[in-house]
Order: C-alpha cells, then sequence, then structure tokens
C-alpha cells in the first residue's frame, strides 16, 4: 500500500514538472490569454452581484511605451536587469523592516510578480511562496529579461478588472499604450501595489505624490536596455 502511494506521488511530481516546464516554454512565443487572478476576480464579481469587468488586451512590447516599462521598473524592482529573478538585498531590507512589526513590507521582484499572476493564486501561503520560487527560477531561465517584461505589462493587474498594459492605456487615459507620457505611465505604475483601491487618473494626493517619485526615478534611471 505504502509503495503504491509513493508511486502515485512519484508520477504527479513527474506529470507536474512536465506540464509546468512545458507551459513556460509554450509562453515563451504565445501570448498568455487568461490568468487564476483573471477568473479569480470574475468569480468575485459574479458573487458580489458587481458588473462583470474583464478588460485584456495582448500587445507586444515594441507596442507598449518605454516610459511605462521604465516606470514599472523605478517602481516595482529597480534591479530588474541585473538580478536572477530574486533580489537579495531587498529581502534583507524587508525581513530587517518587517522585524520591527509594523506594516509587512515585499520585496517581490516583477520576475516573481510574473511568475505569481500568469501561473499561481493571489492569496498567501508556504505553498504558494515556495511555487513562487520555482516558477521564478524557471521563467528566468528560459524566457529573456524583456520576455519577462513583456508578459508582466499584459497580464498585471491595473485596475478593477483590467489587466495589462493596453486595457489600463484605454481605461485610464483613453489611449494605447504605445502612447502614453512619461507623467500617464508613472500614474499607472503609482497604482500597482493596490489596483482595487488606487486610481491613476485622476490622481489622489497620495498617487500623485508616487507619480511624481516615480517620473523622478525615470530620469535617475537612464535609457532602457535588456541586452
Amino acid at each position: 500500500m505504502i509503495r503504491k502511494v509513493f508511486r502515485f506521488l512519484y508520477k504527479c511530481m513527474l506529470w507536474f514538472f512536465a506540464i509546468s516546464i512545458g507551459l513556460v516554454i509554450l509562453y515563451k512565443w504565445m501570448p498568455v490569454p487568461v490568468t487564476p487572478l483573471m477568473v479569480i476576480r470574475t468569480v468575485q464579481q459574479t458573487v458580489n452581484g458587481d458588473e462583470i469587468v474583464w478588460k485584456h488586451d495582448w500587445e507586444p512590447i515594441d507596442n507598449i511605451s518605454k516610459n511605462l516599462q521604465l516606470a514599472v521598473i523605478c517602481s516595482e524592482d529597480q534591479n530588474f536587469l541585473n538580478h536572477s529573478g530574486f533580489d537579495m538585498k531587498a529581502i534583507e531590507k524587508a525581513i530587517e523592516y518587517n522585524k520591527k512589526g509594523k506594516r509587512t513590507r515585499g520585496a517581490s521582484t516583477i520576475s516573481q510578480q510574473t511568475a505569481k499572476n500568469v501561473f499561481l493564486w493571489p492569496h498567501r501561503s508556504w505553498l504558494r511562496k515556495g511555487l513562487e520560487v520555482y516558477f521564478t527560477f524557471l521563467i528566468e531561465l528560459i524566457w529573456s529579461k524583456e520576455r519577462i517584461m513583456e508578459v508582466y505589462l499584459n497580464s498585471v493587474e491595473m485596475g478593477k478588472g483590467v489587466y495589462g498594459a493596453e486595457a489600463a492605456a484605454q481605461y485610464w487615459f483613453k489611449k494605447p499604450a504605445s502612447k502614453l507620457r512619461k507623467q500617464e505611465a508613472a500614474a499607472i505604475a503609482a497604482v500597482l501595489p493596490n489596483p482595487l483601491r488606487y486610481r491613476a487618473h485622476p490622481a489622489t494626493n497620495y498617487i500623485q505624490g508616487r507619480k511624481n517619485w516615480i517620473s523622478r526615478q525615470i530620469n535617475f534611471f537612464g535609457p532602457l536596455n535588456y541586452d
């Protein structure tokens, strides 16, 4: 009986590795049509009796303003181009900050957020964190940094029922993502910590402050080069 259980678990693990690696390889070229979070949000809207909102339009990274690419790097992960999926210095700072017992600070990189958004669920747990590490390792191994950014900007939640750069640009500023100016891109990046609570336009005082900070960081960062 024990041998059968171990054999079953072993087969499950083999299937998990085969499917997960296959998906990561597939998504190296193929647009991601849907994410677990999109489905979860739709179910939540249905259960709450809210209007179903699902805006998601995939665009190649060449059709997404460099301003927005820089804005999310400067706001979410300034070491994105240099690390291999995990920013150890940011993790150490978050641990020290969290020891003070105030608000919890995260240290997830854009790579980690992409792994979570595309393959996993939003609620925190040790299981999800472990799987997030696994998928982050896979996408950093198989995808380029530019592809990680492309998938991130096409899958991240940027408003209520709004997913990805194109949908966000149309929703907040009535224009394509390719036409976003620096201040507009900074406004969208500013809501990423809590896109269900914050609005990019018109900006509250808090978002305006974050916008201004992100814009300054873009100026300091300089040109974006994935090579």
